[in-house]
């Protein structure tokens, strides 16, 4: 059940990665087009304005249908064969189910408690997808219907039918069968998510009078699961459906963005929903101190060594907040140090929202530039200075505890392994191997890469199937007694691997899909 779930958490990321782009899209197109920053040149009457508008509006598509964009990206990861099919599969389907609903409620609305006829968004329930008028069931109905379409794919993609029944093998046949599962599931929808969305109303008024003791524990729950794999499913709920507000966090503030920078109030006056997605303080302000705590902790001998391996991870932090580098260095070896690093994580982000500094945060520093600093330092600049202090002052504390347990403990961080620990000497040769390449190295680095990870995990006869996420390679096994250790995977030079009964999770980086599809071409 662990590998299902670490799988589908995986999936889920896999739209997400689009979301840095069209954030900075977002935030400099809103930037040019805001009057209370760019004065006249922004008067929607300007061509400079409409320009903008065009290239501001293209932006919106990955957060206007980010429903459709789950439905289709979740066969990426948990089709176990013919995964572009599956994902055709899951369009055509997710589209068919949402005309049959529509239908249904346009005929039958008063039956199942719901208001056809009100306007899409608010507290309607409805919403507007691929141009249906539906429920609104965001990204649980898109996931949920695309679950089932993944099952049907799985199960008979391969059926052989009769000769004279050829032209409706495979795809065509998933459809079929589908076709027909998507009617009775769409009656189930109707009768059951206006009541869920009830649920959904009350649960939101729960979590938004939490207030900071809210703020501090989802935040330490999404550092603490990151070892399991499991953070996607806690925040995307916030995020990227409706948990505290309609359409999640990121579109909602993004739609607001013109409201606030014209506004010279406080950032939590007026989203205070905004608090929940505080996750990248701590990879802004929190990573560079770990890193200077493993740096100054360092035996003298190893510390330029130290150095080239934290200077990539933490920019990667900081600038793109991918964390499972520097994360990971240190999980395994000294577990302690990652729980106070949640801990920690959880009250500056609680400072920060008793600062009164809430907004896109929970990624690296270009996306809280594009979708924070830029398109409202006009008017809340002292708040984003305030920001940088209480962040400095975090950095500090995360060093200073670092180092203290670190020097107290004796914790085997880079820097201070015995002599047994040849992992970091093998990593830097390995890098510096590939630096000294010539002539398709990159290429040859990914394939040298992948034939080494797939023969650390017993080979190929060994593996039941391959996905990845943003930096992991996660792999389900045969046998896991013939894989081999941590300290194996960092001499290859990947930041070393994690193991959960049969489910194996090679920590490669941002380079993980290259990685995937050459292990997949061994295959």
């Amino acid at each position: 059940m662990m590998q299902k779930i670490q799988k589908f958490g995986g999936a889920m990321f896999t739209p997400v990665l689009l979301f840095a782009f069209a954030g900075i899209v977002i935030g400099v197109g809103t930037l040019f087009t805001t009057e209370a920053i760019m004065g006249d040149l922004a008067s929607p009457d300007s061509l400079f304005y409409q320009c903008w508008n065009v290239v501001l509006q293209g932006g919106w598509t990955v957060f206007n249908q980010l429903p459709l964009l789950f439905a289709v990206a979740l066969p990426i990861g948990m089709a176990k064969k013919q995964n572009a099919r599956c994902c055709m599969e899951a369009l055509v389907l997710y589209l068919t189910f949402h005309y049959f609903l529509s239908t249904m409620l346009s005929q039958w609305g008063s039956v199942f408690g719901v208001d056809f006829s009100a306007e899409v968004g608010g507290t309607s329930g409805l919403a507007m997808i691929a141009n249906i008028k539906t429920l609104d069931m965001g990204m649980l109905g898109a996931l949920a219907i695309s679950g089932i379409v993944i099952y049907l794919h799985n199960r008979f993609f391969d059926t052989e039918l009769p000769d004279w029944l050829g032209s409706f093998n495979g795809s065509t046949f998933v459809f079929m069968i589908g076709f027909f599962v998507m009617i009775p599931v769409a009656l189930l929808a109707a009768f059951i998510w206006p009541k869920i969305q009830l649920g959904m109303f009350a649960f939101q008024g729960f979590v938004k009078s939490t207030g900071a003791l809210g703020i501090w524990v989802f935040v330490f729950l999404e550092r603490a699961l990151i070892p399991f794999g499991l953070h996607h499913i806690l925040y995307s709920p916030f995020y990227y459906d409706n948990a505290v507000v309609p359409g999640g966090l990121y579109s909602y503030w993004a739609n607001k963005l013109p409201e606030i920078a014209a506004s010279t109030e406080s950032l939590r006056s007026l989203v205070p929903q905004a608090g929940f997605t505080a996750t990248g303080f701590s990879k802004v302000f929190g990573c560079p101190g770990i890193a200077l705590a493993f740096y100054k902790t360092a035996r003298p001998e190893k510390k330029k060594q130290v150095l080239a391996l934290l200077l990539p991870m933490t920019l990667t932090a900081i600038l793109c907040g991918v964390t499972e580098p520097i994360e990971f260095t240190f999980l395994f070896i000294a577990p302690p140090l990652f729980v106070v690093h949640a801990l920690l994580a959880a009250t500056l982000s609680t400072v920060m929202y008793l600062a009164g500094i809430v907004g896109i945060h929970s990624g690296g520093a270009i996306e809280m530039a594009s979708l924070n600093w830029i398109p409202l330092m006009a008017n809340h600049w002292k708040q984003y200075l305030l920001m940088l202090v209480i962040g400095l002052c975090g950095t500090l504390v995360w060093f200073l505890v670092f180092r203290f347990l670190i020097v107290k403990f004796n914790f085997k961080t880079p820097g201070r392994e015995d002599d047994e620990g040849v992992k970091f000497y093998s990593k830097q040769e390995y890098r510096d191997k590939q630096a000294a390449d010539k002539g398709g190295a990159a290429a040859n680095s990914k394939q040298e890469l992948a034939a080494k990870i797939l023969e650390g995990l017993g080979g190929k006869d060994n593996i039941v199937d391959v996905t990845n996420c943003a930096t992991r390679l996660r792999v389900n096994v045969k046998d896991i007694s013939i894989v081999q250790p941590d300290t194996y995977f960092k001499s290859i030079g990947a930041h070393g691997a994690m193991v959960k009964g049969k489910s194996v999770q090679v920590i490669v980086g941002l380079s993980v899909p290259k990685v995937r599809a050459q292990v997949e071409e061994l295959l």
